[in-house]
């Protein structure tokens, strides 16, 4: 597997310790600078430039995007998509997740439990909404801020909206919510790789400080997860499009309450904390994901182990071609046809007499390793004719 590395910060532990893994593994992996990219969309196909060059090919990307240059990172995310190249996190999902309204109501919709939350403009419907998280205290959250930053706890409704109107006032949009007390200044940090917890830690606050960041002093011990916490962490990052995400949660009375999914998460504190190769752990997921791309059901399937749901393509050289669904042999390895997409037309349970033709998209779900061997070797990306250098200049 050919892995790029988007990241600004290349000596950052969380970098090194990803590019080593997928050296260690055989791959071949450089760190590119995000920012020096430029998208080209010049020419009939979506394509990259790296530093003034044309970019090489990549089977995958993993995108370690900054708050700060979240905007053109994303761009470029997208760019890679549009180019058949995997990425664990997409654009949407990394842009849903650095916004800390548009995350809260994606994770409501789908009755993930959270901290109760509320945003409001006028400062007539602040006492308002102050009552409907359950007065105070009350945490007062900037909408993009990171590391703990822009997190304020209010112990008094009067110190809330003076401290709401503050921040208004300077153009700031704010989140009010809920004081969850019996979380004591305490939180977990579950890493989730595709659909499941490979690693989790309990942040504990430092002193009278109730933020747990590591980076706000908190300390940090390994944790089991029960699979509630677990189920939780692992759906809300699917939810958000994202297969690798750090998901944060309180310890509520009533059980988990999810705080944040974060899409670049590091992994200094939770490697450290649990002894465990999460950055080993995300490679192979990766490296998997090349070979074998699976839908994202977001567990809204309850399979077995070995089971599972991925989109089949019916290539012109394939044997497929021609068969009728009976005659597919796809029955006979354990696979069933969900759904058939043949252009605009959606064939909802595709019975024995529907004949097959090259393009047909087939949602299928079966036995996965069944499945993984119907998948031909990746597509790569055709020759383009350029006057620009045919060879990359080295990219890291």
């Amino acid at each position: 597997m050919k892995l790029a590395i988007l990241s600004r910060a290349p000596q950052a532990y969380s970098t090194q310790r990803l590019l080593a893994a997928a050296q260690q593994r055989g791959h071949v992996v450089k760190v590119l600078d995000t920012l020096r990219f430029a998208i080209d969309l010049s020419g009939a196909d979506p394509d990259l430039q790296y530093r003034g060059r044309l970019l090489s090919d990549y089977d995958a990307i993993l995108p370690r995007i900054g708050n700060s240059i979240t905007y053109f990172g994303t761009a470029v995310v997208r760019q890679f998509e549009q180019m058949d190249v995997y990425t664990p996190n997409t654009a949407n999902g990394i842009t849903n997740s650095r916004d800390k309204l548009r995350a809260t109501q994606i994770l409501s919709r789908h009755n993930i439990g959270m901290p109760a939350t509320t945003f409001v403009h006028s400062r007539a419907d602040v006492h308002l909404a102050i009552e409907r998280v359950g007065g105070a205290p009350v945490v007062i959250k900037l909408l993009e801020g990171t590391q703990g930053i822009g997190v304020i706890l209010a112990p008094e409704v009067k110190v809330a909206e003076a401290i709401i109107e503050t921040l208004h006032s300077t153009k700031q949009n704010v989140l009010i919510q809920s004081f969850i007390s019996e979380s004591r200044g305490r939180d977990i940090r579950a890493l989730v790789v595709g659909d499941r917890v490979v690693a989790a830690m309990r942040r504990t606050a430092s002193g009278d400080e109730f933020r747990s960041n590591l980076h706000r002093g908190g300390t940090v011990q390994r944790v089991e997860l029960t699979p509630e916490y677990e189920q939780a962490a692992v759906r809300s990052a699917q939810i958000m499009g994202l297969r690798v995400a750090g998901v944060d949660m309180l310890e509520g009375n009533d059980g988990p309450l999810v705080m944040e999914v974060n899409s670049s998460p590091g992994l200094e504190g939770i490697e450290r904390a649990t002894g465990l190769d999460v950055a080993g752990a995300i490679i192979d997921f990766i490296d998997n994901q090349v070979a074998f791309p699976e839908i994202d059901v977001r567990q809204r399937l309850s399979v077995s182990t070995g089971y599972g749901v991925a989109e089949l393509v019916v290539h012109g050289n394939a044997d497929l071609v021609g068969k009728r669904m009976r005659d597919s042999g796809l029955g006979e390895r354990d696979i069933s046809v969900l759904t058939l997409h043949r252009g605009t037309t959606v064939i909802p349970n595709p019975r024995g007499a529907v004949e097959l033709e090259a393009g047909d998209r087939l949602l299928c779900f079966g036995k996965l390793e069944e499945m993984r061997s119907m998948i031909p070797e990746r597509r790569r990306r055709r020759a383009k004719v350029r006057k620009l250098p045919k060879e990359p200049i080295p990219e890291a």
